[in-house]
């Protein structure tokens, strides 16, 4: 492995089955979808394509099984330029997602965890030290949650920044995790079943309470709450003509990545690059096919000339 990179990933990777719908169809009924398609997937692989696009060296960590998803699923990363070098494969099936699509850009989504669920703490621990070589550490919860906290205090005793998109929301135990997370980004349904507040604000103070120095609460085409201190912002997202926002969030997660790395530990500075980057990835579809790069993010007038990768 090489010595060091801006951003590692501890997550799933998944391969995704994308159904386009009329409308979700509800308990007990079938419908017939427009058209489907296998793309790849995964919060955590969404989170290091994105991160890679946007100009950052990623190195990813995590199982596929030893099937033939598994192969394509590995080869995807590698093509994307990301070091897979401590990607593993455990016995059995590969993480997969089914995902409905309603022409309105909305989507639900269902995942069978299969080798993502098998990233159990042994393994993260088992892993070289110079794995854990990194400026920031982005992390989701499709992955066992103890494998997240260990990978967190691995990076925090590296010198790096932890960042945590908590979804899915775990049912309980996350405490430990959010105190040992630096930035902490999550949309408006799974801040208020963190904290039961409704009111992003509100939520994002008491999710800052519970650790992070900063915690970013998305609230789709509105943009972004911003809290850090006592202080909260909303950062706007540009107006785009949204047509898939499956990979929406985990742009904003690559988007923070990369301001940490090339910007500083800032967040109200980086919350106008990541609402961008979440806003850019509406308007096509398919999560990591929809993930922007750099440029598109200066089209957008979120990226000053002077940043790195332009």
């Amino acid at each position: 492995m090489p010595e060091s990179v801006d951003a590692l990933v501890v997550g799933s990777v998944n391969m995704d089955l994308m159904l386009e719908v009329e409308r979700a169809p509800r308990p007990g009924e079938t419908v017939l979808a427009r058209a489907g398609e296998l793309r790849p997937g995964g919060k955590g692989a969404n989170q290091a394509v994105a991160a890679r696009r946007l100009g950052l060296d990623v190195r990813f960590v995590g199982l596929v099984g030893d099937d033939a998803l598994g192969r394509q699923l590995r080869q995807g990363l590698r093509e994307e330029g990301i070091d897979v070098a401590a990607l593993g494969e455990a016995a059995g099936i590969s993480g997969m997602a089914a995902i409905s699509l309603t022409p309105d850009g909305e989507n639900a989504i269902t995942v069978a965890a299969g080798a993502n669920a098998r990233l159990e703490p042994g393994y993260v621990l088992a892993l070289p030290d110079d794995a854990f070589a990194c400026r920031a550490l982005l992390l989701q919860l499709e992955i066992p949650l103890d494998a997240a906290l260990a990978a967190a205090r691995r990076a925090r005793r590296a010198g790096a920044a932890v960042l945590l998109n908590p979804s899915p929301v775990p049912l309980g135990g996350a405490a430990e995790l959010l105190a040992a997370t630096d930035w902490l980004a999550c949309n408006r349904a799974e801040a208020e079943a963190l904290t039961g507040h409704r009111d992003p604000g509100a939520a994002a103070q008491a999710l800052l309470a519970l650790g992070p120095a900063a915690v970013f609460v998305t609230l789709g085409a509105r943009g972004a709450i911003v809290a850090a201190g006592a202080e909260t912002r909303l950062a706007p997202a540009p107006p785009v003509a949204a047509v898939d926002t499956t990979g929406a969030g985990d742009a904003f997660m690559g988007a923070l990545a990369y301001a940490i790395c090339r910007r500083g530990p800032d967040p109200f500075a980086a919350a106008p690059l990541a609402v961008a980057a979440g806003a850019a990835a509406t308007r096509r579809r398919g999560a990591q096919a929809a993930l922007p790069y750099l440029e598109e993010l200066a089209a957008l007038g979120a990226t000053p000339k002077g940043d790195r990768g332009l």
